[in-house]
């Protein structure tokens, strides 16, 4: 186990255990990883349950365990500390200890390709190289020689795994095959995230940049991250049009983009740098988007 640059004395006032790892799993971003599979399911001409079950809890866990080896790599880097402005972390808080959510990693990972076997069976060979790639960049997103969230490929990891091969291979995984509007469609859950992803970066922009945290944000500094972050959004918002106009799908699609009003407050907040509540807002967001897409997509 890599030595810490922190201490971690055990707080006796901690939650308990079940609730420390709820928290840790930071539910308000869960959504991130389950609207591709819904996205892509709502797409698919007829539904298999137990795969869209499977496909979920995959994505899921994969998150789960990504934000636990992010709270703990952190913390041993050292960019966790008390000058943070976002929600606590574990193990910087003392709630829990290095290794025992360095072994919630391990068991949530485990869990996550347990639950993947059968759709590895289902999709063929090449699965097989998919799914444990997962588990390996959630590790390595923080953790390793050269993490990715530390060399500013966040964003990039963000967009590719809760866009374009969730959303994929969730419509595969239904029909056995994918189309060009299907992957259009992967590109607003993709931006959205990325759009939760640079919340998070503009937020931490100091805390990251002292603890040589090199996001595009920490590394391009904060009028960048207010910009990344407003593309992030209209191209998000523009998904909706390029299926109408671009693959003849009902027009009822484009009440997906109403996410342009309430997309107005966590903007001004980015611009007036409140920026905590941008977070939760912008998964809002994706909650909202993902919610009258699915209701939509189908209706001709």
């Amino acid at each position: 186990m890599p030595l810490t640059k922190n201490a971690n004395p055990i707080s006796t006032n901690s939650p308990n255990v079940l609730k420390t790892l709820f928290l840790a799993s930071r539910p308000k971003t869960w959504i991130a990883s389950l609207s591709p599979v819904w996205i892509g399911a709502s797409m698919a001409p007829r539904l298999n349950v137990t795969n869209l079950v499977l496909t979920l809890l995959f994505a899921l866990l994969i998150q789960v365990g990504a934000n636990y080896a992010n709270d703990y790599f952190d913390f041993i880097k050292g960019a966790d500390t008390a000058q943070r402005l976002g929600p606590q972390r574990a193990v910087q808080q003392g709630w829990i200890s290095p290794q025992t959510m360095w072994s919630a990693t391990l068991v949530v990972f485990g869990l996550a390709l347990l639950f993947a076997l059968p759709l590895m069976i289902l999709a063929g060979f090449w699965s097989f190289l998919v799914a444990p790639l997962c588990v390996a960049l959630g590790i390595l997103y923080t953790g390793g020689p050269k993490p990715l969230g530390y060399i500013g490929l966040g964003e990039v990891f963000v967009f590719l795994f809760f866009g374009p091969i969730a959303t994929c291979g969730t419509y595969y995984l239904q029909t056995g095959a994918c189309t060009w509007s299907v992957f259009v469609a992967s590109l607003a859950p993709a931006l959205l995230s990325c759009a939760i992803l640079i919340a998070n970066n503009l937020r931490d922009e100091e805390s990251d940049r002292a603890a040589k945290k090199m996001t595009l944000v920490a590394r391009f500094g904060h009028t960048f991250g207010q910009c990344e972050y407003i593309a992030a959004l209209l191209l998000a918002i523009s998904v909706p049009f390029w299926l109408v106009f671009g693959f003849g799908y009902s027009r009822a699609l484009l009440f997906a983009s109403v996410i342009a009003l309430p997309a107005l407050m966590p903007i001004q907040k980015v611009f007036r740098k409140d920026l905590v509540p941008v977070l939760p807002q912008t998964a809002l967001l994706l909650i909202l988007y993902t919610a009258v897409f699915c209701m939509m997509v189908n209706l001709w």
